[in-house]
């Protein structure tokens, strides 16, 4: 199964930046990982948020297979423990041929996006930034691949 993270815009920190690689890199050693970050819209000021949102989902779904699982990284997803993660997760690597999560822009995600997702899934009940969550994920995805692997990277 290959998994696919999509990002809509850049990640600016540095830091952020540094973090990611080093998850996306070592993620690749359990499974077929890619991250695909779309470029961010221009000139947005003129846009409303339901147009800004209607434009990035026509950036998301263009990047999406018709057999693809689409999960997307939402406040109001299913909130989950990372050991029911990665049981999750292992379910999925048994069924799905591209697993593809997606992190949205600023303001969510248009009603397209959400209707073509299989599921959602949310880190937290508090407030990240985009740029957090991309760090917080890529160690989650991580995490539950050595969680999968009875490896010790998880402690109960």
């Amino acid at each position: 199964m290959k998994t696919l993270l999509i990002l809509v815009g850049k990640t600016a920190d540095k830091h952020f930046q540094a973090g990611i690689s080093d998850y996306a890199g070592r993620i690749v050693h359990y499974m077929p990982f890619d991250i695909v970050t779309l470029p961010e819209l221009r000139n947005t000021k003129s846009l409303s948020e339901q147009q800004q949102k209607a434009a990035e989902g026509e950036l998301i779904l263009r990047q999406l297979q018709p057999s693809d699982t689409v999960v997307l990284l939402d406040e109001r997803g299913r909130q989950q423990r990372s050991q029911e993660f990665a049981r999750w997760l292992e379910q999925k690597q048994q069924s799905a041929r591209r697993l593809v999560f997606v992190i949205g822009g600023a303001y969510g995600f248009s009603p397209s996006v959400y209707s073509r997702a299989n599921d959602m899934v949310s880190l937290s009940p508090m407030t990240f930034s985009h740029q957090m969550v991309r760090l917080i994920f890529t160690e989650q995805l991580y995490r539950a691949c050595t969680i999968i692997r009875g490896e010790p990277y998880h402690h109960e």
